[in-house]
């Protein structure tokens, strides 16, 4: 069969042959054992429901052993036999060229050098699940093959409910991801749902087809470490910066940190992706001996090296050492998956890789505790560096949540509302004020022709448009507009792209409406293909994370999600090719709620017409929100915003004496 054909299949006919579980690929960690005897049964009912009754006698002892083994139902048996990658949007088989850049984005997901865990459909963070299953997979493929630019595919939780009729301003899908009922949203509840295939947890962009490989994260990582140089006046040059994880998102750290010019040490203790990352040239250098990684990093301050080194073992012991031998970090941070901290997303100090494995699928509650145990000697390492000088923040990995939770010593002497901790999260000090208030955040694009000539071309007509309107920017986002014009210059010569012929780039709403405009154009006129509009759930406004996104939310409003919310209905009648909302991204199940969103552009006068209609609201919102907060940046922008588009008309925040109060 064709490739063609395979996806126009869906579930086959007949039963392919069992596949033989590959040692090589980076797989998920075996799940705890949640359910109980009939819970089992239900999950296999529910397993089997994808397939025609004939098949159920072979099918069923192989998922009650997926079940009792991984902790999961795969259906590895289904894992299609062609190349997982993004293709031109020519070969994709349909009739609707959006459902095609759809089928695009979700192959680029599970690409092998992009996925986390392909084979278990997971791209990012431990447990960031694009499917359940490969019969989901599969139908889904199969669904968006067949659709027409008048039907929606609804997709719960990674399970394709079916094609509907609506019509051509319709989103093509609409997605949710974990929307489960608030009382059961802890992480067992996660753990149990997923277990009976109910229920995933979707990340930011893993169940939302939006990831485009760590590149989405190495440009905000970087605007993060130059901004944490500039908070402590230091140069990045020759400056330390520390960190652990070189996972999915985590693996942007060691580049952001080459191109911001400092020095990364990024300890990880999985072996596999550490390699990856080094044969990627994410990384610079590998190293296994603490001895040697501190002469290392001496010989890079001497030299005022910008490097990357990483440090295959436990995070803990590097800051540790580093105090032993008083070798001075200027800023730290975290990026392990702390959201998800009893599946595989941090690793105790004093065991092996293996060792960790095994305990925590063997014995859930000794792993549960020498985890915060490790937390607590992470946190009392870093204290000690911090009363020397060092500038650490949470990194929106649920760092300092997870850690207070572990009795650690983070929580403020005298905490105020919104600073309950003693280190700022980064959107806090940082991004928040910076850049989100503005209207700045993550836009992203994905040339469909698979062209790096197209890529060029993109990059080029973007930095052009940037150019342009930073002659008339107001002082106010003078220094956003040149690091982005800074970014844009240098993306080709960092080799960012890691599957699909993708860029990220921070924008805000004009940014992003006349650099989408002029790929429409270019489109129009036959100098590209076609171009997928996105961006990281990480924005202005498609997040609300307490202790993230809205983090600098000072109202008493962090804990509420009427934004998030607000912005996918908003996209979806406003033009996105499709939508998606999640509970539990960055910072864990029952922690925050997210939306995304996904536009083809093919040069068509729509195309322009939604575009305009859809980038406007999708930024304004959160602009809105934080404004009515009383952040400044944002009343300044949203301000702006009103002088420019004479139909927005924003409710704006009276201030009050403090006296009076």
């Amino acid at each position: 069969m064709t490739f063609q054909q395979q996806i126009q299949q869906g579930i086959p006919n007949e039963l392919p042959q069992p596949k033989p579980y590959d040692p090589n690929i980076n797989h998920a960690p075996k799940r705890k054992q949640i359910l109980s005897e009939e819970e089992q049964k239900l999950a296999l009912r529910n397993a089997l429901r994808y397939f025609e009754p004939k098949f159920h006698a072979e099918l069923l002892p192989e998922f009650k052993e997926e079940l009792q083994k991984y902790g999961r139902i795969y259906m590895y048996r289904f894992r299609p036999d062609y190349e997982m990658k993004a293709r031109n949007i020519e070969e994709y088989p349909g009739k609707s060229q959006q459902a095609k850049a759809i089928q695009l984005m979700i192959q680029n997901n599970l690409d092998y050098a992009v996925a986390q865990h392909p084979h278990e459909l997971i791209t990012y963070g431990g447990n960031g699940a694009v499917f359940q299953n490969w019969a989901q997979y599969l139908l889904t493929m199969k669904y968006l093959s067949e659709m027409t630019d008048e039907q929606t595919l609804v997709m719960y939780s990674g399970h394709p409910l079916g094609l509907f009729p609506s019509h051509k301003d319709a989103p093509r899908v609409v997605v949710t991801n974990g929307m489960v009922i608030p009382n059961y949203s802890k992480p067992d509840d996660w753990e149990k749902f997923n277990a009976l295939g109910v229920s995933q947890y979707g990340q930011m962009t893993a169940g939302s087809y939006m990831y485009i490989g760590p590149q989405g994260i190495v440009h905000g990582t970087t605007i993060t470490v130059l901004n944490a140089f500039r908070k402590i006046r230091k140069e990045p040059k020759g400056g330390l910066f520390v960190t652990s994880g070189l996972g999915g998102m985590s693996g942007a750290q060691p580049k952001a940190g080459n191109i911001a010019g400092c020095i990364t040490v990024i300890a990880e203790v999985n072996p596999k992706i550490t390699k990856i990352r080094h044969d990627q040239k994410w990384v610079d250098e590998i190293h296994e001996n603490l001895g040697e990684l501190v002469e290392r990093v001496r010989k890079a301050q001497e030299n005022q090296e910008a490097v990357s080194l990483a440090y295959l073992g436990n995070v803990v012991d590097v800051w540790e050492k580093f105090d032993e031998e008083n070798l001075r970090i200027d800023i730290g941070s975290d990026q392990t998956s702390l959201h998800n901290p009893w599946a595989g997303g941090y690793y105790p100090a004093g065991q092996s890789f293996e060792e960790s494995n095994k305990m925590m699928a063997e014995n859930p509650g000794l792993f549960k505790e020498k985890v915060q145990e490790s937390l607590r000697r992470q946190v009392a390492a870093i204290n000690k560096h911090t009363e020397k000088g060092t500038y650490f923040f949470d990194y929106g990995n649920a760092f300092l949540l997870e850690a207070s939770r572990a009795g650690a010593d983070v929580m403020a002497e005298n905490p105020g509302l919104g600073r309950e901790f003693k280190f700022p999260s980064y959107v806090q000090d940082i991004m928040g004020p910076m850049c989100f208030d503005y209207g700045f955040g993550p836009f992203r694009w994905v040339c469909t022709s698979g062209k790096p000539e197209d890529l060029q071309k993109t990059d080029e007509l973007a930095c052009t448009v940037l150019e342009k309107i930073m002659e008339n920017s107001p002082k106010e986002i003078q220094q956003q507009m040149a690091d982005n014009i800074q970014w844009i210059k240098g993306a080709q010569e960092n080799n960012l792209v890691v599957g699909s012929q993708a860029r990220i780039l921070y924008a805000d709403a004009e940014g992003r409406m006349k650099i989408a405009e002029a790929f429409n154009k270019a489109i129009k006129n036959g100098e590209i293909g076609p171009v997928v509009l996105g961006r990281d759930h990480h924005d202005v406004s498609g997040t609300d994370s307490p202790y993230r996104e809205t983090s600098n939310i000072y109202d008493g409003s962090r804990f509420t999600a009427d934004m998030a919310i607000q912005n996918v209905i908003g996209d979806s009648f406003r033009g996105a090719t499709w939508v998606s909302i999640h509970n539990g991204g960055g910072v864990g199940w029952g922690e925050v709620i997210n939306g995304g969103f996904g536009m083809l552009l093919d040069g068509s006068d729509d195309a322009e017409r939604r575009l305009k209609s859809m980038l406007f609201w999708d930024v304004n919102n959160g602009i809105s929100r934080r404004s009515w907060a009383r952040n400044e940046g944002a009343i300044f922008a949203i301000k702006r915003a009103m002088e420019a588009e004479p139909n927005l008309k924003v409710t704006l925040p009276n201030f009050v004496d403090e006296n009076l109060l």
